[in-house]
């Protein structure tokens, strides 16, 4: 009997070249998914583009891969970001960061398809000439068997672990130190709630370009009683810390889908962000969110006081782990790359 020759996919990416950033973390999920549940259909190789690939997918824009897409090259490009979400992350001169624009969107028009993780990012890239026939949404996820629940006895040790008070509400926000990720909105919200312990885990990933690099470099040398700046951590400790954790918050000004989110909602803890409208179509409604320093406030002594508000942060946070579960996701990309080939193929 003949074996069933698989599909071969090409993955490429240089997405986890700087430390800490969620793009990297979205590729070496979608890649591993695909590795465990795709064997029996397809054949992935990593950064090894050759001209026996029927789909050559690109996770990251670097120049090395922009020729890669050719015009007889079957390529999907990942979209994590849009030139407009990169203000307040670099900081570049402004005819360098116009170059840089101008550039990325450009690298999205060669491929032949795309792949937005928010549809609110769908309208944008139309804008940029992007035909909306070629645009497909497939949303970030997380792996729940590494991003899983801790129970009360594990929370307790992983506390003992890292020094953290048993008795203390905590916080934790996960993110780049630049200033769309809304730092400076953190460090006063943990000013106006002194009895909560303020955990933010990421660094500056791109160095001195990044936005507001000496502001916020300042800013974090401050000793506060009630904040820890941890720092870039190994992605392998990540589940650690937010098991130990009470509340995730995010109150970043710009996202599209952020993996920290979906790495929360794994592990159960409950979640603030900021209210954008990027949030409507990929999160339940009742989400909880603030609008500024006073409102993340009230919302965070609402959820360290009121039981029944907190059991309804950890309900929302099981709606999407269930919602962009790894089978949920997989059985998306198997039926897109499926699909792919046989419009092509037509």
């Amino acid at each position: 009997m003949e074996e069933k020759r698989k599909i071969r996919i090409d993955m490429l990416s240089h997405a986890t070249s700087a430390p800490a950033q969620g793009v990297g973390s979205a590729y070496l999920e979608q890649t591993r998914l695909m590795q465990d549940f795709g064997k029996e259909d397809f054949d992935i190789v990593i950064n090894k583009k050759t001209k026996s690939a029927d789909i050559v997918h690109v996770h990251s824009v670097n120049p090395d891969f922009y020729f890669k897409m050719g015009k007889k090259t079957l390529s999907v490009c990942y979209v994590h970001f849009l030139p407009e979400t990169l203000k307040g992350s670099i900081k570049l001169p402004k005819p360098i960061f116009s170059l840089f624009c101008r550039y990325v969107i450009s690298f999205y028009r060669r491929a032949k398809e795309i792949v937005v993780v928010n549809p609110s990012f769908i309208d944008p890239l139309v804008h940029y000439g992007i035909d909306k026939s070629r645009i497909t949404y497939i949303p970030n996820f997380v792996d729940e068997r590494t991003f899983r629940a801790f129970t009360p006895e594990e929370k307790y040790a992983l506390r003992r672990k890292y020094d953290i008070p048993q008795d203390k509400f905590v916080l934790i926000a996960v993110g780049q130190v630049q200033t769309r990720k809304g730092v400076l909105d953190f460090l006063k919200v943990a000013e106006e709630n002194p009895n909560i312990l303020f955990l933010w885990l990421g660094g500056f990933s791109f160095k001195a370009i990044t936005d507001g690099y000496g502001e916020l470099k300042k800013e974090m040398e401050k000793k506060r009683e009630n904040v820890r700046f941890l720092g870039i951590v190994d992605r392998e400790k990540m589940p650690e810390y937010y098991g130990l954790s009470d509340l995730f918050f995010l109150p970043s000004y710009n996202e599209l889908f952020p993996m920290s989110l979906l790495e929360a909602c794994s592990v159960g803890i409950p979640y603030l962000l900021r209210d954008l409208d990027l949030y409507t179509p990929i999160l339940p409604h009742d989400s909880f969110k603030g609008k500024d320093v006073s409102s993340f406030s009230e919302a965070i002594r609402l959820l360290s006081t009121d039981k029944e508000k907190y059991q309804e942060g950890i309900d929302l946070s099981r709606q999407v782990r269930e919602k962009y579960s790894r089978r949920n996701v997989y059985r998306m990309w198997k039926n897109y790359y499926l699909g792919l080939l046989e419009k092509y193929r037509k």
